[in-house]
């Protein structure tokens, strides 16, 4: 039997579970199948009874437990039929050896980052540590629905039970893992929203490594808790552009009020760690690898909703760099491309940060400076620096490359949404649902809420499935500023946008 909100104790648990028993012997478990999936009866029954729907992945002997965690990570690029364009060298403009990579990343990451193999094992010390909030809950947003009035039955995978309250620590425990394994001391960072930096900070604290973050003006002084989790955790938070390095000096000395963004963050970081021998470079999303680790999300999402009797119709997810949308939508991918599924895939981006939406498919540097590899992505322009929204972490001016194919495959869709209607979803959310989202995830609940009541206009009894990447107990600032009536949409200046793309690099065949 699937387990309930909070795990129901005592007597009341007892007297519950009897009913829950008494109702499946009555409506046996009758198998049934969807698009090559063999699904259970039991979720109708199920959901009659149960006081909110939470599908955590608990007490049923098929259910998912720690003790069967995820135990490999899917890699998309062995399964797509065209492969996507590689990373070039910087300088020479030629396809990245994995020597051109030794300075900023450990071996076996190197190795991830380039692979082709279909699955990679997780290693063991990783699954521990995992098990300390996975799996994560596929949750029915039930109230929300009736609030909505849709037939539509809304799903979300919820990541926030982690110990930095998101995604991000899936990839940051393997990532300090591996470059603790091959002797390194220190590692470096950029972080928007604070998410990831805390995320790393904790993934460091557990293996000993010294960490260094470089978090985005804007976010630094919108997040001052988020600062304070990640020197908890032992990390030393820099604001970017800084004084610390050329590249935030040169910035400063341009733009002295700079609000910074991501690109700028990681030009930092970057040069710290390819000019000190015993420190390395780790980034919380775009790059193979990162996507790679995040798809535990997916994989465990694919066997809860077959454990409950149900797949999407449509996964809807945020974007910014894209590891949260990519780690819950690939391993459906993977389904859609064997002919078992074939849901709509829909990515979510701010209005004020369209890179998919508004950007140009093109050759271009990962950072500001121009220090990273060229990669094939949906680009604003290197040098792009988007206006201070308040989800800091959707403010990069790329997409991952591997997103950025699947896209051009015609594998996914995209649209872009403005901040205020997001937050107005995520209040229709935390007031039904009970959780305050981060304000990245605001906008996956904003396209939800749009596909739900086109559905009630339909009739249509849509399965929709959404990423929720995190919690927004740090961000409770935005929320104030859009309860006070005070924030406003903002956008992109196309001067702005066009001086930028102007700044992407030509290549010569």
């Amino acid at each position: 039997m699937l387990s309930l909100v909070g795990d129901l104790e005592g007597p009341i648990s007892g007297f519950f579970n009897f009913i829950m028993a008494q109702a499946l012997a009555s409506s046996p478990n009758k198998p049934c199948s969807k698009n090559g999936f063999t699904l259970k009866r039991s979720l109708q029954t199920h959901q009659k009874y149960s006081l909110s729907c939470r599908l955590h992945s608990g007490r049923s002997s098929n259910a998912l437990t720690a003790d069967n965690i995820t135990k490999q990570w899917y890699n998309l690029v062995a399964d797509l039929p065209i492969k996507p364009p590689p990373a070039l060298h910087p300088k020479t403009h030629k396809p990245l050896e994995p020597q051109d990579l030794s300075a900023i990343f450990p071996d076996e990451l190197i190795m991830q980052e380039l692979s082709n193999e279909r699955y990679i094992d997780i290693p063991d010390e990783v699954i521990d540590i995992y098990g300390l909030w996975r799996p994560t809950p596929l949750i029915r947003a039930k109230r929300l629905e009736k609030l909505l009035g849709t037939p539509a039955r809304i799903y979300y995978k919820y990541e926030g039970t982690s110990p930095a309250g998101s995604h991000k620590p899936n990839t940051a425990v393997p990532q300090a893992w591996y470059n603790a394994q091959q002797g390194v001391k220190k590692v470096v960072t950029e972080t928007g929203a604070g998410q990831w930096g805390s995320s790393l900070a904790f993934a460091c604290s557990l293996f000993g490594l010294e960490c260094e973050v470089w978090q985005v003006r804007a976010s630094y002084d919108q997040k001052p808790y988020r600062k304070l989790m990640m020197q908890t955790w032992g990390a030393k938070v820099h604001p970017s552009p800084s004084n610390v390095t050329n590249a935030g000096k040169k910035i400063l000395h341009d733009n002295p009020s700079s609000p910074g963004s991501l690109g700028i963050a990681i030009s930092e970081a970057v040069e710290i760690a390819v000019t000190n021998a015993d420190t390395k470079y780790c980034l919380g999303s775009v790059l193979n690898h990162v996507l790679l680790h995040q798809t535990i999300i997916g994989e465990e999402c694919l066997k809860q909703m077959e454990e409950i009797g149900e797949m999407p119709d449509i996964i809807i997810g945020c974007t910014g760099g894209g590891s949260n949308f990519g780690g819950l939508t690939f391993p459906f991918i993977r389904e859609k491309l064997n002919g078992k599924l074939n849901p709509v895939i829909r990515a979510v981006e701010p209005v004020a940060c369209p890179s998919l939406t508004k950007g140009v498919y093109a050759y271009d540097y990962g950072d500001t400076v121009g220090m990273t590899p060229l990669m094939k992505m949906h680009t604003l322009g290197h040098d792009f620096v988007p206006d201070p929204i308040h989800a800091g972490g959707l403010r990069y001016h790329g997409m991952a490359p591997l997103i950025s194919h699947v896209y051009e495959l015609g594998l996914m869709e995209a649209i872009a949404i403005p901040q205020t209607e997001c937050f107005q979803a995520a209040l229709q959310f935390a007031r039904t649902e009970g959780l305050i989202p981060a304000p990245e995830p605001t906008h996956a609940i904003a396209a939800v809420i749009q596909e739900a009541m086109r559905c009630k206009e339909t009739g249509e009894k849509k399965v929709i499935l959404m990423a929720m990447c995190g919690h927004g107990h740090f961000d409770l600032a935005a929320y104030d500023k859009y309860l006070q009536g005070e924030m406003v949409d903002l956008s992109y200046s196309a001067e702005k946008l066009k001086a930028s793309m102007a700044n992407i690099p030509v290549l010569v065949p």
